[in-house]
């Protein structure tokens, strides 16, 4: 069987969806009678059947050099020529258009993944009218696909009460070979010209405003020089303050893991998580997680695992990560790791994803709805 992804959410510094697409890649390609294609946005036209297919697209501005597609009818002959068995959407913008238009033709099952929340994005720039108006247009593309596909069951329950009918909870997953507690090779302190015994703490993302790094930064300036917070993700290293320093975002896992697993633990006061894969890759390499109680997180996070604050609490924020050193690290570490391989690898994830995609496409022919659409060009 032939999958093929397509999305606009695909760069060179991108974070969640990438790692995604490439895992999959990589675990679809050593797996017998599966081929998997990725077709995403790019400098120039480029089709690799069994590999990543690019088309022209406009950088957008503002983001993490995303680039919206020049053409849809190229996008769509594209798609058409790999032959798909099966196509999956991670966006909501002209990719989806241009699969439901290739599915419908071929008659084959489409399906998509809700990696990001369109809806409440534009709601906190544009305001509540437009964050409804969002919902709608979500749910009326939606309405057209065999299997929506959500990581969390947050997120399956926010699409299910927006009237999104076929949805599938599908928790993403995590590389437990690279993230691995074998990673912790680093000597941060030393490195970092730190005191042997400050705690130090790593944050590892987007620096974007939904990750509410001004509450980090809150919460270490209450602790003061005893603790330590380390900011993985920023476009050249700094000290911000004399216990803050910011590192480069690393596009290499491995070295993404070697800076999460020789921290004392990861902490992370994001919101407006769909789901929060860099918690479970935190988890991954035996390192426990300081986060907040909202969005997916709690899904993750447990008592055993770690520590849970009041979101946009700076104050709690600080009294969980204090509270953390007064049980055992190491322990939570272990139990960490352990929840990470037994509930979210890759291999969990993508065999219940296959599991799905041979399903519907047994059934013969695809449900995708084939009445006429104001489609995007």
């Amino acid at each position: 069987m032939h999958v093929v992804d397509t999305t606009v959410f695909f760069s060179p510094t991108s974070g969640g969806v990438r790692r995604y697409l490439l895992a999959k890649h990589a675990w679809l390609s050593s797996t017998p009678n599966w081929r998997h294609s990725i077709v995403v946005p790019g400098t120039r036209e480029s089709c690799q059947p069994g590999g990543i297919c690019t088309l022209p697209g406009i950088k957008l501005p503002g983001t993490f050099n995303y680039r919206l597609p020049l053409s849809p009818p190229r996008w769509s002959a594209m798609l058409d020529a790999l032959d798909p068995d099966v196509l999956e959407v991670g966006d909501a913008f002209h990719p989806a258009w241009c699969a439901w238009r290739t599915a419908r033709r071929r008659n084959i099952p489409l399906t998509a993944f809700f990696h990001s929340n369109l809806p409440q994005l534009v709601g906190r720039r544009y305001g509540a009218a437009v964050e409804r108006a969002f919902e709608r247009y979500v749910r009326w593309l939606y309405g057209r696909f065999d299997i929506v596909f959500a990581p969390s069951r947050l997120m399956c329950d926010y699409l299910q009460g927006m009237g999104v009918l076929r949805v599938r909870y599908q928790p993403l997953g995590v590389d437990t070979d690279v993230f691995s507690p074998a990673r912790r090779t680093l000597d941060l302190r030393s490195l970092l010209g730190l005191p042997r015994s400050t705690r130090l703490l790593a944050y590892a993302g987007r620096f974007s405003a939904e990750k509410n790094l001004h509450v980090l930064r809150e919460a270490f300036a209450r602790l003061g020089d005893g603790y330590h917070l380390l900011l993985i993700g920023g476009g050249r290293a700094a000290r911000l303050a004399r216990n803050t320093t910011v590192v480069p975002y690393h596009t290499d896992s491995n070295e993404v893991a070697r800076w999460l697993a020789s921290s004392d633990a990861l902490v992370h006061a994001g919101t407006k998580e769909t789901f929060g894969l860099v918690i479970v890759e935190a988890m991954a390499c035996g390192r426990p997680v300081v986060a907040v109680r909202a969005g997916a997180i709690p899904e993750l996070v447990n008592d055993d695992v770690g520590v849970l604050a009041e979101p946009l609490d700076s104050s709690s924020l600080a009294a969980a990560i204090v509270s953390l050193y007064d049980e055992d690290l190491e322990a939570r570490g272990r139990a960490a790791r352990e929840r990470a391989v037994r509930k979210f690898s890759w291999a969990h994830t993508f065999r219940s994803q296959m599991a799905a995609y041979s399903s519907v496409a047994a059934r013969g022919t695809s449900s995708v709805v084939a009445r006429p659409v104001a489609e995007l060009r």
